[in-house]
């Protein structure tokens, strides 16, 4: 039986991905009826207080379903090489992992799947989330696509869409996007297999000096800057929350903002100048108003409501 006439559930499939994100990619898959052949996921690594070696949580669900499970070190390792292809999968998935030597990516007689969080061609890169939040954007979306040489540029096969609510965090917005890209998948990988999805190369879907790319994050990309508006502020806040988080000083200690609120009351303050009643408020000057905290962590200190952290607060010029 060739590639072209096999039901997606005689497709051989090997999926590669280490985060959570990935987790929702590969149960959809298994709750399908897929035939998951070989799950590739990140080697156990030392973490927290007593570095115990931690598991990733794609392997935490590969092994509680009895999955076969690699773990290389280095993906051009020969013994891994040997192992991967002893699978003779028909396609490899891809989500949040890492990137691909071509002896690998290429290995399989329909190639590669790669589930991208955004609506390629836009945002390539390690942070997609992120930056269409930080932007603004009032839209994104999942893709899944071809790898091929250059990062998030290979042939798109299908897309899905969905809006991004005023106030949602990169967190709000990963936790509905692993589920819709799951659901993607599913589809592209049925497409594929009864032949019905036709590839739509990149370069005809965008003008390459609109792009707008999301590169990694790094902790000197997090500072706030109290002088933009107030927009530009909350976006970026929200945009950086969960993580990494969104970082200010207040005391002369390290602020990171999780959530806040817009408030366009006009001020003749030096941006950046902290307000707080002591109860309920503590709001930043910026540019045209201020940011309102709502939920922070103070260096030392927990995860907290603004609420909860007044209550113990002092200025320091009160203290």
């Amino acid at each position: 039986m060739s590639a072209e006439a096999k039901s997606m559930k005689d497709l051989r499939i090997v999926f590669m991905g280490t985060p959570e994100f990935a987790v929702a990619s590969l149960d959809a898959l298994v709750s399908a009826g897929c035939q998951i052949v070989g799950v590739v996921t990140a080697p156990d690594k030392p973490a927290g207080r007593g570095m115990k070696l931690m598991q990733s949580d794609v392997k935490k669900y590969a092994v509680e379903k009895g999955l076969h499970l690699l773990q290389p070190e280095k993906l051009k390792n020969p013994e891994f090489l040997t192992e991967l292809k002893g699978l003779q999968a028909d396609v490899q998935v891809v989500v949040a992992f890492r990137m691909l030597p071509e002896l690998v990516w290429n290995m399989p007689p329909m190639g590669t799947i790669n589930l991208h969080g955004s609506l390629l061609p836009q945002y390539r890169g390690a942070a997609p989330i992120h930056w269409a939040v930080i932007n603004g954007e009032v839209q994104t979306g999942v893709t899944t696509f071809k790898l091929q040489h250059a990062i998030d540029t290979g042939d798109i096969l299908l897309q899905d869409s969905f809006a991004i609510g005023p106030d949602e965090t990169t967190g709000d917005v990963h936790d509905r996007m692993k589920l819709i890209g799951a659901s993607l998948l599913v589809k592209t990988i049925t497409g594929l297999a009864t032949g019905n999805i036709k590839e739509q190369p990149q370069a005809l879907l965008a003008n390459p000096a609109e792009l707008k790319h999301a590169p990694k994050l790094f902790t000197e990309n997090c500072q706030i800057n109290w002088n933009r508006p107030v927009q530009e502020v909350h976006n970026f806040i929200r945009g950086l929350s969960p993580f990494p988080g969104a970082l200010s000083k207040l005391d002369g200690k390290i602020l990171k903002i999780y959530r806040c609120a817009k408030d366009y009351t006009k001020t003749n303050l030096a941006t950046g100048t902290v307000v707080t009643d002591g109860k309920t408020v503590l709001k930043f000057a910026t540019e045209d108003g201020f940011i309102q905290v709502l939920e922070l962590q103070l260096e030392g200190k927990k995860r907290m409501l603004v609420t909860d952290f007044l209550r113990g607060y002092r200025p320091e010029q009160d203290q």
